[in-house]
């Protein structure tokens, strides 16, 4: 791929529609947000990580767009004693990609060694007195009181997750990675056509079966797919990606930085959306080598949080980002006569204002493209986008690509065919 080829076709604003609509009825071209260094999901908390073991693995439960957790890979649940013993029972049909039935034990070597790494997980083991596997298809929580947090913390969508595998992988010392990617999810994972730094490859699981039943948000729901093969090409330099897509080169850009947005918006075949509701944490720390910074008695203090109105100069839209939820951001320095820190609730740009009249006001400008990548890119791919949930607010996908599937929190989304 040529780098002046790109920046044609991104000036022209013209796709390749015709070669486009060949290829992606079967395969679907993704930029993801950077390279895919570590494959275990368990063993990072990195979200392209996080995503890729969407694409192999499967969890006993999903979450919904109303944070609740579902079933997935469970029929379902029982609980008595009070809350203190529960019994998971496996749906039919699952399969490890060997071809290997998918066992209630495999689930809880799975379970043990991501507690090991997950916060959340290592809550609920420290409540749990008994995790067995009674019989193939049931998994069996004696707690030492009630958590009715189980399903959630085995079904949340945030890093690290709790991926279900063969029980000789699951076996894997947690802080080392599993040496094969075998899972039962709705894709394979081709490492023959791995190239690290340029390419991953995903091919379609014939034998999988998804769920009967269940409404598709975000991991929820049934996982349909509808592509037969799924290629991550890495473009460190955001803006190859931006013109890869623009000129139909790729199909959907999970991110799309603020300064790119412009020409994304401009191209016909391109459309860019807000996907993402719930926000996103951000941190500031200032350069205390630069003035008023380094000022070693400038005091602690709350920098308030506040939604510009537009966009970055030059953009000259409207912001179409969900304010963050309400936060403080802490300055950590020693002054007692220059800055005074407000406090301040919706998110955006952080201000600073002198204590005493006059001086210059310091604003903080909060970009559009500046977040980190949300869920998850594998369910949307699995089910043709069928979910609901938050990737990333600034992606970028080709119009009309799904043709009848709509995707609700893809990066992007494209129209309706």
């Amino acid at each position: 791929m040529q780098r002046r080829t790109l920046m044609k076709a991104a000036a022209s604003t013209l796709a390749a529609p015709a070669t486009l609509r060949a290829q992606s009825a079967t395969t679907l071209r993704f930029t993801p947000q950077q390279d895919l260094v570590t494959l275990d999901p368990v063993t990072t908390t990195a979200y392209v990580s996080r995503n890729h073991g969407y694409m192999v693995f499967d969890t006993l439960y999903g979450m919904d767009g109303s944070f609740q957790a579902t079933p997935q890979m469970v029929d379902g649940h029982t609980i008595e004693d009070d809350g203190k013993l529960w019994n998971l029972t496996l749906r039919d049909g699952l399969r490890w990609h060997d071809g290997e039935r998918v066992l209630a034990r495999d689930c809880v070597a799975s379970i043990r060694r991501w507690a090991q790494r997950d916060p959340f997980g290592t809550t609920l083991m420290e409540t749990t007195d008994e995790l067995s596997a009674p019989d193939d298809k049931t998994i069996r929580f004696r707690l030492k009181r009630p958590f009715p947090l189980l399903p959630l913390a085995l079904g949340k969508a945030s890093v690290p997750v709790c991926a279900m595998m063969p029980e000789r992988l699951a076996n894997t010392d947690p802080f080392r990675q599993v040496p094969e990617m075998i899972g039962s999810g709705p894709f394979r994972f081709k490492a023959d056509e791995r190239v690290p730094g340029a390419r991953v490859v995903y091919t379609k699981l014939d034998g999988y079966v998804p769920r009967r039943d269940g409404v598709l948000s975000w991991t929820s729901g049934p996982k349909v797919v509808h592509f037969d093969r799924v290629e991550w090409t890495v473009m460190p330099d955001s803006a190859t990606a931006t013109n890869a897509l623009i000129a139909g080169e790729q199909d959907w850009q999970e991110y799309a930085y603020h300064d790119l947005l412009a020409p994304l918006r401009r191209s016909r075949n391109v459309q860019v959306r807000l996907m993402d509701p719930t926000g996103f944490v951000g941190m500031v720390r200032m350069n205390h080598l630069t003035s008023p910074f380094n000022n070693p008695e400038l005091p602690p203090g709350a920098v308030g949080c506040h939604r510009p109105d537009r966009d970055h100069a030059g953009a000259g839209r409207p912001r179409r980002e969900q304010p963050l939820p309400r936060a403080a951001w802490l300055l950590r320095a020693r002054h007692a006569d220059g800055l005074r820190c407000r406090a301040g609730a919706a998110a955006g740009a952080a201000r600073l204002r002198p204590r005493e009249g006059g001086g210059a006001r310091l604003r903080l400008s909060w970009g559009a493209g500046a977040a980190d990548g949300r869920l998850n890119v594998a369910t949307h791919l699995a089910d043709g986008g069928g979910g609901r949930g938050p990737v990333q607010e600034g992606g970028a996908e080709r119009r009309g690509l799904l043709g009848r599937v709509q995707l609700h929190a893809a990066a992007a989304q494209p129209a309706r065919a």
